[in-house]
């Protein structure tokens, strides 16, 4: 795991194991990858050296940053002494900073107060730290920038936790500043002392404790590479107090200091390589993409090369919106609640291209029977994914972007020769597609989940942002909402973090003020973080919440209803002692926070009171009160293969 990065002249590195043989994780970048001298303090895991790295010239990410930085102009003199806090809040300006997510505290108040001073950041003030982490992963998804939000030390960095873990599984680019005590009472437990970089040292791609005023321009530049340079993460800076008010007059020139992790950045991909694909390409029968959120940035270059090629395209939960869902030659999702034929298409494939994915238990199941007859092409900028889970036959460490384009101008240039035809496939899988659509059962006037979304998609023409938060709502949201673009779709797809939904939205509306954003949720992930509805109504944010309220915990139930014959272990969250009433009341929770909202029951109202929804200006939620008997279908059990695929059933079956 990567240690935490002082940045006194004090730097701690951790120490890669000499008893593994395995690929060493993204976790530990940007620490270098040559084993270190035996340390003589054998009881500590951590190694002390005088300094992080040799000083090198590190150009800035690009032309432009440079122009920026060349044309900014400061409120402070060139030589004016000023706050830590100040320079700090100068150098997010540096890096093109327009909004950041913070709360404030004891520890980072200095900060808070710098921020007012600033004309061009606002802060978008959440109502939990938690809150404002997932409004910052919302903003970072759904615009490709990275995300900025700021805690004060203790409780409030240890609430950022889970969007930290959140933002390193799924690749999402987050800059998370905390607040710490003085430097002077590190260690002593003193009252809201959190060692947040330890706390976060294996669920960040790098963090940092700045022990040095004069070092802030520098680690801020570093932290906004780190966080979107290669395969992108969240990168946490640490302030102690006395460094925020300590004055200094700040050097801009200071060059970046990262020779380890940027002899490690991927090269462009080889000619050779990319011959090699399409040498498989052109033997194939039957090839299917699986494209994955390394695609999110490489979706004209996937068009492009589906166009070129013909060739099916199933995504993961991430990569939704890559390729265009309501595409002839999409799959859509495949995985555990994937369709059948996507999941079809990869058991009877002869090759698997494999672009910017990692292989996860959700999608593959039993691993030595996915993709079981298939030659796996794989491409993926973190050298560490590669053979992880699945050995392919070909693999391409690099920028999945780069490696489609040089691919699709080797298919330009050998188009006539080449002659690719892989229609016999696809009227198979079209037969496929026929025999087990996505569909859904209806009763009586009760609203099907998958019918509500099923009309917000055709309402809003499926140009709608999306947010979620995790369960079943989440699976039917990924279903039945067909994506035409990528950074529509917002989720937390590798940690599943309930709660997620809700300020994810808030963020994606700060950064597309435009669009129209609308959160699916589920009455159990959406009162985690309820009290975000009071930060939508006072920044008035058109946000819209359609809450499949079903009374329980959606997806636990499910299992329940499949793997335990149906018992209930506290998977109910209304009021047992009286069942018959919707409980809590969420339109009284809108109420509270000044937001309009209505209840609807019966299928036949839907479509007029999803329609007001979209219309009404500014927020609105509407509770869709749903069957709690339905089921996510298709379904492959965990660890399960193709062949156990479940397509029937639901809670009002006993198994």
């Amino acid at each position: 795991m990567a240690a935490a990065t002082s940045s006194s002249p004090i730097s701690f590195t951790a120490k890669p194991s000499s008893k593994s043989l395995l690929p060493i994780s993204r976790f530990s970048l940007p620490f270098s990858l040559i084993p270190q001298k035996p340390s003589s303090l054998r009881h500590s895991p951590l190694s002390i050296s005088a300094v992080l790295n040799t000083p090198v010239n590190v150009a800035p990410p690009s032309p432009e940053k440079i122009e920026k930085n060349k044309t900014f102009i400061s409120r402070y003199a060139p030589d004016e002494p000023r706050k830590g806090a100040d320079i700090l809040v100068e150098a997010l300006e540096r890096q093109g900073v327009e909004t950041v997510f913070a709360y404030p505290g004891g520890a980072s108040m200095e900060i808070h107060q710098a921020l007012t001073r600033s004309s061009t950041i606002r802060n978008v003030l959440p109502r939990h730290e938690q809150g404002g982490v997932f409004a910052a992963e919302g903003y970072a998804r759904s615009s490709g920038k990275p995300g900025i939000c700021i805690a004060t030390s203790g409780p409030g960095a240890t609430n950022l936790v889970s969007g930290l873990a959140d933002a390193m599984l799924d690749s999402v680019p987050l800059v998370a500043i905390t607040g710490q005590v003085p430097r002077r009472m590190i260690g002593t437990d003193a009252f809201q002392e959190t060692p947040i970089v330890e706390v976060t040292r294996s669920i960040t791609k790098h963090n940092y404790l700045v022990m040095d005023v004069d070092d802030i321009p520098r680690i801020v530049q570093e932290a906004f590479f780190l966080a979107t340079s290669g395969r992108p993460g969240p990168v946490l800076v640490d302030v102690p107090k006395d460094i925020q008010q300590q004055l200094a007059i700040p050097n801009w020139d200071k060059p970046m200091r990262l020779p380890g992790y940027m002899s490690r950045l991927p090269q462009p991909p080889e000619v050779s390589q990319l011959g090699q694909i399409i040498r498989l390409i052109s033997e194939s029968k039957r090839p299917v993409l699986y494209v994955g959120g390394g695609s999110l940035n490489s979706s004209d270059e996937l068009g492009r090369f589906v166009e070129l090629t013909g060739i099916p395209v199933a995504s993961t939960l991430m990569g939704l919106g890559s390729y265009p869902c309501n595409d002839e030659l999409s799959l859509q999702m495949l995985g555990m609640h994937g369709t059948v034929y996507a999941n079809y298409a990869v058991e009877h494939s002869d090759l698997l291209l494999a672009f910017g994915v990692r292989f996860d238990d959700r999608v593959t199941g039993k691993l030595e029977a996915f993709a079981s007859r298939a030659k796996i092409v794989h491409i993926d900028i973190d050298s560490a994914e590669i053979g992880k889970n699945k050995t392919p036959h070909v693999s391409v460490c690099g920028d999945v972007k780069l490696a489609l384009q040089g691919m699709n101008k080797v298919l330009e240039n050998r188009a006539e020769e080449l002659k690719l035809d892989f229609g016999v496939w696809r009227s198979e899988l079209s037969e496929q597609k026929q025999k087990f659509p996505l569909s859904f059962k209806t009763f009586g006037e009760a609203i099907p989940p998958q019918y509500a979304i099923q009309v917000l998609d055709e309402l809003t023409d499926g140009k709608a942002i999306i947010s979620t938060g995790v369960g079943q709502h989440q699976m039917w949201a990924a279903q039945f909402y067909k994506y035409r673009k990528p950074r529509q779709w917002l989720s937390s797809s590798g940690l599943g973090a309930m709660g997620f939904g809700l300020p994810a939205a808030i963020g994606a509306s700060v950064a597309n003020p435009d669009a129209i954003v609308v959160d699916i949720d589920g009455d159990g992930s959406f009162i985690m973080n309820v009290q975000e509805l009071a930060t939508i109504r006072v920044e008035n944010l058109p946000v819209k919440v359609l809450l499949l309220n079903n009374q329980h915990l959606g997806m636990v139930m499910q299992w329940e209803d499949r793997f335990y014959k149906a018992n209930r272990a506290h998977t109910y969250l209304g009021d047992p002692a009286k069942e018959n009433e919707i409980f809590p009341n969420m339109l009284q929770f809108a109420g509270a926070c000044g937001i309009p909202a209505a209840r609807v029951t019966k299928k036949e109202e839907l479509r007029d009171a999803i329609q007001t929804m979209l219309d009404t200006p500014g927020p609105y939620l509407l509770d869709v009160i749903c069957p709690h008997q339905e089921h996510v279908l298709p379904m492959i059990p965990s660890g399960g293969t193709f062949k156990d695929v479940i397509t029937e059933g639901d809670g009002r079956t006993k198994y």
